[in-house]
């Protein structure tokens, strides 16, 4: 697909993950209220939380993950050469200037952030600022400046938000489901039955099926974000060969980042293990490498 393709499909896809989202709080909301005895009550509470979650998330979402991973506002003359590098990149694909930010840390990552190109930010660590050159610290800058052009980070930020309230309400029905709930189950009926049982495995699904939709969406938006930067840059090696540094990096971890952040980095904040290979976010590195030098 074409550049205004892959916009227009993310656009659909938040249309989608917003009417999931929405499905997904009634859904659990009736549960919470299966378990306290009034349906009404619990869809009313999850329809109001969700909505504020929501709301908050859109509105302010981009600033509190800022705040999560401790970043700090890039400045000049400090950044100066990080400043004008995000600035080239960003008028080269035709979008208004993102904010920057760095993290001190010594991990070499970088991520962006925002529900819109008017609202983004693009935030790199200060190990990725003192171990890349030029041509690879471009490449790094115009993958993410992609995310921002293709609304990638609208999608991404939208599961991150998606996932965080179901397991919320998810905690909230298996809480109250141990400590016997409040109405004692009055509706007692098959189907009132059916529902707990389904809300109740739904609950303790809630984490494994939340990292399953952030695979689903994440992995072949990295792709795309490769391809796209290396056309902005005219320059594939350059982010082929920071990529290879960012894998060869002894100690990856990003010491704020989490499970719901870990989606928007260019590569897993984590270290390596068994687990996080199965639930990477990320598609292999080494086959992001051989697609870029192959270009």
């Amino acid at each position: 697909m074409s550049i205004y393709q892959e916009i227009s499909s993310n656009q659909r896809r938040t249309v989608v993950l917003v009417f999931f989202f929405f499905t997904l709080v009634i859904f659990l909301g009736l549960v919470l209220g299966a378990v306290w005895g009034n349906s009404y009550f619990g869809l009313g509470l999850a329809v109001v939380v969700g909505l504020l979650y929501f709301l908050f998330s859109w509105y302010g979402g981009s600033k509190a993950i800022l705040m999560m991973v401790r970043a700090r506002e890039a400045k000049k003359p400090e950044h100066t050469y990080l400043i004008n590098i995000v600035e080239g990149l960003a008028l080269a694909a035709g979008l208004p200037m993102p904010k920057v930010y760095v993290i001190d840390d010594s991990a070499l990552n970088a991520f962006a952030t925002g529900r819109n190109p008017q609202q983004a930010a693009v935030t790199v660590t200060t190990g990725l600022l003192q171990k890349l050159n030029k041509l690879e610290l471009e490449g790094v800058i115009a993958h993410e400046i992609s995310h921002i052009k293709n609304y990638d980070i609208r999608v991404m930020m939208l599961a991150a938000v998606m996932v965080g309230m179901a397991v919320l309400l998810s905690d909230f029905i298996l809480r109250s489901f141990w400590i016997g709930g409040h109405g004692q189950r009055k509706e007692g009926n098959q189907l009132g039955v059916l529902l707990l049982v389904v809300g109740i495995i739904l609950a303790i699904l809630a984490p494994l099926i939340g990292e399953l939709i952030k695979l689903a969406l994440s992995r072949r938006r990295e792709y795309l974000a490769d391809a796209d930067g290396a056309l902005l840059t005219r320059y594939p090696k350059g982010l082929a060969e920071a990529l290879k540094k960012i894998k060869g990096d002894p100690d990856p971890l990003v010491d704020y980042a989490n499970r719901a952040t870990a989606h928007l980095f260019i590569s897993s904040p984590f270290r390596k293990g068994a687990w996080n290979s199965v639930f990477s976010t990320h598609p292999p590195i080494d086959e992001r490498i051989r697609k870029l030098e192959g270009m």
